[in-house]
């Protein structure tokens, strides 16, 4: 079993990814108490995906988060580093176009997608924001990115109980329902390492996005941030 650490070897993360693959699913509505779906749902608002799109969903793992998208009549690519992740994908989704891929280096043309969403992965890149300047090439003119991630609570008392649940509670809970808990250690640590809301937001900015926005769901447990591209 692996676990990857804080400096995120792409080698890593993927083969961590891979162990969990088949529970994944399971295991985050269970972490989540059932959040990762109002979350998920509030992400497909966001991104506004309409016929015959083209909606580049990164970190897709298993598509579960794709599936929104397809429904709206967008073409969507689910596109993914752990091959692990793609396999379970395709056996549940096999009409989808599941495409292998590292999030700094998109297997993508110049001006391709309408969005770019990625939901819970951008976290796991070792270089973000080399992953935040390729989203930015793959897009269109006039096109959005849509980041769905955990993030830092705004009220101090509530944060400091999340931070507790987080170390705490969190790897149990993975022992009992995942077939790789210290992966969850590794994401426990890799969610209170993360920067806050404005401070992504800058870094959105940094790598061209403009109009850059957040909103925060679950009091901050989780951010939106949105940005487009100069048409």
């Amino acid at each position: 079993m692996t676990r990857a650490s804080l400096n995120k070897q792409p080698h890593e993360v993927a083969s961590m990814f891979d162990d969990v693959a088949e529970r994944y699913d399971l295991t985050n509505d269970v972490l989540s108490l059932g959040q990762d779906r109002a979350w998920r749902k509030e992400v497909a608002k966001a991104v506004d995906a309409r016929p015959a799109q083209k909606i580049l969903d990164l970190a897709a793992g298993t598509a579960t988060s794709s599936l929104p998208f397809a429904q709206t009549g967008a073409y969507v690519v689910p596109c993914d580093f752990s091959l692990g992740m793609l396999r379970v994908g395709k056996k549940n989704h096999p009409w989808l176009p599941l495409t292998a891929g590292d999030a700094t280096k998109l297997p993508f043309k110049d001006d391709t997608f309408d969005a770019v969403t990625i939901s819970f992965g951008l976290r796991n890149v070792q270089d973000f924001d080399a992953g935040l300047r390729e989203m930015y090439r793959v897009t269109k003119p006039g096109g959005r990115v849509v980041i769905c991630e955990f993030s830092h609570p705004t009220w101090a008392p509530f944060r400091t109980v999340y931070t507790e649940y987080l170390m705490r509670a969190l790897p149990p809970v993975a022992r009992a329902v995942s077939s790789n808990p210290d992966a969850y250690v590794y994401l426990a640590e890799s969610i209170r390492a993360w920067p806050d809301q404005p401070a992504l937001a800058e870094r959105l900015q940094k790598a061209g996005w403009s109009k850059v926005a957040w909103r925060n769901l679950t009091g901050g447990v989780v951010a939106l941030h949105r940005g487009f591209k100069a048409g």
